[in-house]
């Protein structure tokens, strides 16, 4: 059984200061939907990614994170490749094959992937309905 840890906050004696200053006044979320996306296309990929929140998105201008509503059809790939930002992938639909320098891994609908900064990492839909991925990195890639 997994131990359950206290969540401790962003204030207290062991809390680093913060890197963004508080504004005087709190500002308002912004709430959006895939529609309210900026669609982009990745370099030799037949899939699809919507850029939600992203600083490219004026609906939800992200300084920090990107998050990515990604769409792989049946057949298709994501070349391997690598960047410099931290990025988590998780399967909201559908299967597929992920290929890493140390080999491959099948993932599906319910799993979170932890790609640390340089790892290389592709995705295959090799499953029979599309592949959707919500990409969250942070930096957003440009």
């Amino acid at each position: 059984m997994a131990k359950i840890t206290q969540f401790k906050g962003y204030t207290g004696e062991d809390a680093p200061p913060p890197k963004i200053p508080k504004p005087e006044v709190s500002p308002d979320p912004m709430i959006v939907n895939i529609q309210d996306g900026v669609p982009v296309a990745y370099p030799r990929c037949h899939g699809l990614g919507v850029r939600i929140v992203h600083p490219v998105n004026p609906k939800a201008p992200s300084k920090n994170i990107g998050l990515v509503h990604f769409y792989l059809p049946p057949h298709t790939l994501l070349e391997p490749g690598s960047h410099e930002t931290e990025e988590t992938y998780v399967i909201l639909e559908g299967e597929g094959t992920m290929t890493f320098a140390n080999g491959q891994r099948k993932v599906a609908k319910g799993d979170f992937v932890y790609l640390p900064p340089w790892c290389i990492h592709g995705t295959e839909n090799t499953g029979r309905e599309p592949l959707l991925v919500l990409i969250c990195t942070s930096p957003p890639n440009p």
